[in-house]
């Protein structure tokens, strides 16, 4: 039996619900990396950040290269690149609402002195 359009799409948006692999997205939207250097930018342990990478490779939302002992992981397609970019875009224009509704909160705050 095949899984409904809209439980894919929310075990697909589950499957980007963690921190480290939104940041591991947001890294990769500039090229491929190691790990070695996406553990220096990410902070994290090295088991935490293997185990977030395996998730986004067993997804397909990454791929992964090894040359020697370096692995390189990139983004596997651009759409990836482009979902990230509308996050941030809609993420601007919910925290500009809010920006705009604390401004009028203030001014009505010292309007009612």
């Amino acid at each position: 039996m095949s899984v409904p359009l809209y439980q894919a799409k929310a075990e697909f948006f589950r499957m980007l619900g963690h921190p480290v692999r939104i940041r591991v997205l947001e890294l990769l939207q500039d090229g491929p990396m190691a790990v070695r250097d996406l553990l220096a930018a990410i902070e994290v342990e090295p088991a935490s950040l293997s185990q977030q990478l395996a998730v986004l490779r067993r997804s397909g939302i990454v791929t992964s290269t090894r040359g020697g002992s370096t692995v390189v992981y990139e983004l596997a397609g651009g759409d990836v690149a482009d979902l990230m970019k509308a996050a941030r875009r809609i993420l601007t224009e919910m925290l500009s609402g809010r920006n705009e509704l604390l401004a009028e909160l203030r001014e009505t705050e010292v309007a009612a002195r």
